[in-house]
């Protein structure tokens, strides 16, 4: 585990080891960090120890979890990470739920944005000048998944070489509202939470594979950390909060 996140565990548990409480220990994929926040502030207000949350991409968690990183519970945006801890034993299989769904869109800078329509055949490579911001394809889930919606469209080999891999789809909605990146694809939720790009259009359902977001506990996971996860599974203010940050539930 890098050391950064070592320190941030080592010093959000300090405080409840010492009143005797382990909290809830949360990895959750990146695009999931404004809702999870917003999630675990409800969860202190109703007297729980704060959750240690987290957030980064999911293949990145799913390694330093695979290596032993201490947590209870794991939302990944991709099912092939999730299916690789249960290949290794590390999560409690019969936890797992499909907790929700996402879209993908394509964005721009506020105050630059274009149009064009994302189907078979259209002109995205020449739609805008610059460079396209997203996830690595094969890591990030939000970077195979564009990947896949780019060749749907037969834009891939046009755009692949003024593309910018990120190792989250936070970072690549980042590079857009700076204005690094002329485009970016990213989730539709993110595009949501920010004011500062625009959404040009969604990429059809049919483009690409399901954004799904697999939950699981993990097999050592703690008293604290399950009934967070029932939280997260099963309470109707829980996903109504996700639904008023755009993801599918």
């Amino acid at each position: 585990m890098p050391r950064r996140w070592l320190l941030l565990l080592v010093s959000a548990l300090v405080p409840q080891l010492a009143s005797g409480v382990t909290p809830a220990r949360v990895y959750a994929a990146a695009s999931l960090t404004l809702a999870l926040t917003e999630v675990a502030d409800r969860w202190q207000r109703a007297g729980h120890p704060a959750p240690v949350m987290v957030f980064a991409g999911s293949a990145t968690l799913a390694r330093q979890l695979a290596a032993g990183a201490p947590a209870d519970v794991f939302v990944s945006a991709d099912a092939t990470w999730m299916d690789e801890l249960a290949a290794s034993d590390r999560i409690d299989r019969d936890s797992r739920v499909d907790l929700l769904g996402n879209a993908v869109v394509l964005v721009a800078p506020r105050d630059a944005s274009f149009r064009v329509e994302l189907r078979p055949g259209s002109a995205l490579a020449q739609a805008f000048a610059g460079r396209l911001c997203t996830g690595e394809p094969g890591v990030v889930p939000i970077g195979t998944r564009a990947r896949e919606a780019l060749q749907w469209m037969g834009a891939w080999d046009a755009l692949r070489p003024r593309i910018v891999f990120t190792d989250d789809v936070r970072a690549a909605l980042a590079f857009v509202e700076r204005g690094h990146c002329a485009a970016g694809i990213v989730y539709e939720t993110d595009a949501k939470g920010s004011t500062r790009v625009v959404t040009i259009a969604r990429f059809p359902d049919s483009s690409h594979r399901a954004v799904v977001y697999p939950a699981a506990l993990l097999q050592r996971a703690g008293p604290e950390g399950r009934a967070f996860f029932a939280f997260l599974r099963d309470s109707p203010e829980v996903a109504d909060l996700f639904s008023r940050h755009g993801f599918r539930v």
